[in-house]
């Protein structure tokens, strides 16, 4: 465990009494940092395979899940578990042909999803014992991020390379439906109530709704420029949508469905951005990607991954409170409210 150091540009009000711990990737630094949300401090960070994109944190916030992406030529094949309170590496699981683990999310007791993007599928494994319990083909191109039903029968996946979202009956482990979004489908989140989920279409420019008893898109909405993660507020009232080019987060009313305000990260990429992931395709953007709204929706966490901070946002203001400085290319987020016995 490695000791590091905090930075934080004002120590927001709207933090005080705050608790839990934010968990955040790093893909460059192939670390988990985690932040002591009561106390603003980035207390400790724990090895992880190679590039982790995305985290998912058990329903009693003891485990965390990490899917380790790969690099280059090299595709990441594994998933770390980490003790959340202890906040060390626990194993690495091995997914042997299953290769660019990417989206992850709890589905009941040990068991996860995740998505495989090179084999076109998602894969149920579970966490404890390692094992891999089931494959299911979605079959489109670059299957990248999932989020279950409320009831957990069934997945929604976005599949970027697509411009579809898949939906995956977990029972049967088969496809139910593949939905036309938009080009670059890539981050998706479900409403609250389960009635609805939202697609960012980061090539279109726009944002599809999806009914999920129906399973339909019931509404196409625009949302400049370059939307790549979604996420509902606990209320369900506003949907936040990061946008890489532009350099903000767009906030939708969730029931009008239509944009009411954006929240500019008022931050610009770090120097050498153009050797990153991203390259320079998005000029001087500080490159909102992941984001995390903590349980009591006061907080919203925004992973700035072309500038290492995370930004947080006041939802009640609607302004930027505070920032959070990370390590190299901060991007998937997972929230625990268990104390670090660790630190």
């Amino acid at each position: 465990m490695k000791l590091i150091g905090i930075f934080l540009t004002m120590i927001p009000s709207v933090m005080t009494g705050q608790t839990g711990t934010l968990i955040v990737l790093n893909k460059s630094d192939h670390t988990a940092a985690f932040f002591d949300i009561s106390t603003h401090k980035l207390v400790a960070t724990v090895p992880t395979g190679i590039a982790p994109h995305e985290v998912a944190v058990s329903p009693d916030g003891m485990a965390a899940v990490v899917a380790n992406y790969g690099t280059g030529p090299a595709p990441g094949s594994s998933l770390t578990v980490i003790d959340v309170p202890g906040m060390r590496k626990v194993r690495d699981i091995d997914l042997g042909q299953y290769r660019r683990p990417h989206g992850v999310a709890w589905l009941s007791g040990s068991v996860i999803i995740v998505t495989v993007e090179a084999n076109k599928a998602v894969l149920i494994v579970d966490v404890e014992s390692g094992k891999l319990l089931k494959v299911i083909a979605t079959g489109q191109n670059v299957s990248h991020m999932v989020v279950p039903s409320r009831d957990r029968t069934k997945a929604f996946v976005a599949n970027i390379g697509s411009g579809t979202c898949t939906v995956v009956d977990l029972a049967e482990g088969k496809v139910l439906k593949n939905l036309e979004t938009g080009a670059g489908a890539e981050g998706i989140d479900l409403s609250p109530d389960g009635t609805e989920v939202w697609v960012s279409n980061r090539e279109a420019s726009t944002v599809s709704v999806i009914n999920t008893k129906g399973l339909s898109v019931v509404a196409t909405l625009e949302c400049r420029a370059f939307p790549i993660r979604v996420k509902f507020t606990p209320d369900g009232k506003h949907v936040l949508v990061s946008n890489a080019r532009s350099g903000d987060v767009a906030v939708f009313d969730a029931r009008e469905r239509k944009e009411v305000r954006r929240v500019s990260m008022e931050f610009t990429r770090v120097n050498e951005a153009d050797q990153r992931l991203f390259g320079d395709r998005f000029g001087t953007s500080p490159v909102p990607v992941g984001i995390l709204v903590e349980p009591q929706g006061k907080l919203a966490f925004v992973a700035n991954t072309q500038a290492d901070v995370v930004t947080v946002i006041d939802l009640s203001a609607w302004k930027v409170a505070g920032r959070l400085r990370t390590g190299k290319e901060p991007d998937g987020m997972g929230y625990s409210g268990e104390i670090l016995v660790g630190k």
